[in-house]
């Protein structure tokens, strides 16, 4: 699991990695950011990252495989992650707008009470993930399995889940509106229940 060394500032945030300092009180966050880009661009796995409140803009992460990572508050802007394996990590507060997560491997993660618009996961494994409390607006899941995979108490918006399996996925007191679901297994999965 990642390491949660305390920012050199005192300020109780965790310091991201290779540095002292978190993002807040980097001298130059964009900066941090570019490093974590870069430096993720020269591995094709990366473990134990803590990289929580950066701003990644128009990055390519795909391909690459991530094991216990920490990218919670992060924004992601326009980010590609076609083909990522993604395990065991948490974006729990992240926001992603415009980002590209076709045909990836994601189990185990959690993105409770992110945000995320205009974003595909088209043809992907999202096995066993968490998006408890997240807002989904103009999103695409279709033709993936999100078997056992949690959207309590969402709010999900114009996107579709078409031709997927959604077996176990629990739906309960989300809100869902302009939602399709059209050819998915929705009798396996877990709504609110009829009154």
């Amino acid at each position: 699991m990642f390491t949660l060394n305390p920012c050199a500032a005192g300020c109780g945030r965790t310091a991201i990695t290779g540095s002292q300092i978190c993002a807040v009180h980097a001298a130059d966050p964009e900066k941090e950011a570019a490093r974590i880009g870069d430096w993720i661009q020269t591995l094709n796995s990366i473990e134990d990252l803590n990289a929580p409140a950066l701003h990644f803009k128009n990055m390519d992460f795909s391909q690459r495989h991530f094991y216990s990572c920490n990218f919670k508050n992060v924004s992601f802007l326009g980010c590609i992650f076609t083909g990522t394996l993604m395990r065991l990590s948490f974006f729990d507060f992240a926001e992603f707008s415009g980002c590209d997560f076709t045909k990836s491997d994601l189990q185990f993660l959690s993105f409770a009470g992110s945000r995320m618009r205009n974003c595909t996961f088209a043809g992907s494994e999202l096995v066993h993930l968490n998006y408890g409390g997240a807002l989904i607006s103009n999103c695409t899941f279709n033709n993936s399995n999100l078997s056992n995979s949690r959207f309590i108490d969402a709010d999900i918006e114009g996107s579709n889940f078409i031709d997927c399996n959604i077996k176990s996925a629990n739906f309960i007191k989300a809100r869902l509106e302009n939602v399709s679901f059209k050819s998915s297994n929705t009798g396996e999965a877990i709504f609110e229940p009829n009154e």
